[in-house]
């Protein structure tokens, strides 16, 4: 007899919304107007002035589900680290200064041909899917998003990278006299974030352009951010601006800061403890209760994989 056993990332499809009905609550909001006045929400995405807002909502990739119930779009657009706009978790406000129009994306270093284009004509140019996905941030909270986008490996795809390119490097914007935290020298801006080349064409590593049916908010890190389900949050950079395929392994914004407690690789394991405090349990965020953390944060099938051999790194820092 065959039995199907239900995997971590698994959750039955009942206990997700069904895109028809969906969709038809963004049709009764529109005919109504209070989707207008929704979008102008500080930390919301305005679906009415966005170029890319006929893309959304994206059909939802099925194979990519979660055990809990999607955090309240609320939450997760007001309760955010995005350093270059403040230390502090309420940045909403002061992201919505950040000019997203226009936007150029540069994919360069080891490729055939180097690509400098807007965003808008990238995003027409991917497969656009919604996924629903865990995000554990490293101090010890979590949020479940319905993330829009696509697999990073569309990205690598396009950009032909040559043979000897190992790592991709991601970098954000850098506009201190709109992102005032910028404006703090000792911190080494522009963020930057890489992944080695195994890690980005995973299945997993998905280049967010949307959450909840919409263009993303810019509090999440619109127009183009990255989301890693099985590292911690710091890994998942925002508002990228230039990809760049190198053959040596980036020196990333946190492990310039301290190397000891953020380091390149940042895989998810209640095991080994951050320095300052553990990892063996999460506060999510919609019910304020602790869980316990899973390893590689529930996606171990897909990932575990790409770490055997490499005992002698710490891949959980």
């Amino acid at each position: 007899m065959y039995v199907k056993r239900q995997k971590g990332w698994e959750i039955p499809e009942r206990l997700a919304t069904p895109e028809s009905v969906y969709l038809n609550r963004r049709q009764i909001l529109a005919a109504s107007g209070l989707g207008l006045a929704a979008a102008t929400l500080p930390g919301v995405a305005s679906a009415q002035t966005d170029p890319s807002a006929d893309l959304y909502p994206a059909a939802r990739n099925s194979k990519y589900t979660i055990e809990r119930e999607v955090t309240p779009e609320s939450i997760n657009t007001t309760y955010n680290n995005f350093y270059e706009f403040g230390t502090h978790k309420n940045i909403a406000s002061a992201a919505e200064a950040l000019p997203i129009r226009p936007w150029e994306v540069k994919i360069d270093g080891m490729v055939e041909n180097e690509i400098t284009t807007d965003f808008d004509t990238l995003i027409r140019k991917m497969p656009l899917e919604e996924r629903l996905y865990r995000h554990r941030c490293v101090e010890a909270w979590s949020m479940t998003v319905p993330w829009t986008g696509f697999p990073l490996a569309e990205l690598v795809k396009m950009a032909k990278p040559l043979g000897d390119a190992t790592y991709l490097r991601m970098e954000t914007f850098m506009m201190p006299d709109v992102a005032t935290g910028q404006k703090q020298i000792w911190y080494p801006w522009p963020y930057v974030e890489g992944v080695s080349m195994a890690e980005a064409t995973n299945d997993l590593a998905f280049l967010v352009t949307g959450a909840y049916g919409k263009p993303v908010a810019k509090s999440m890190g619109a127009p183009l951010r990255l989301h890693l389900p099985w590292k911690y949050g710091f890994k998942s950079i925002k508002s990228i601006v230039r990809f760049t395929f190198t053959d040596e392994q980036p020196q990333t914004f946190w492990q310039g800061l301290a190397a000891s407690e953020y380091g390149f690789w940042a895989n998810v394991n209640p095991e080994v403890p951050h320095p300052r405090w553990s990892q063996a349990s999460e506060r999510d965020l919609t019910t304020n209760e602790r869980i316990p953390t899973q390893l590689f944060n529930g996606y171990a099938e897909y990932v575990a994989d790409l770490y055997v051999g490499m005992e002698d790194q710490n891949i959980y820092m």
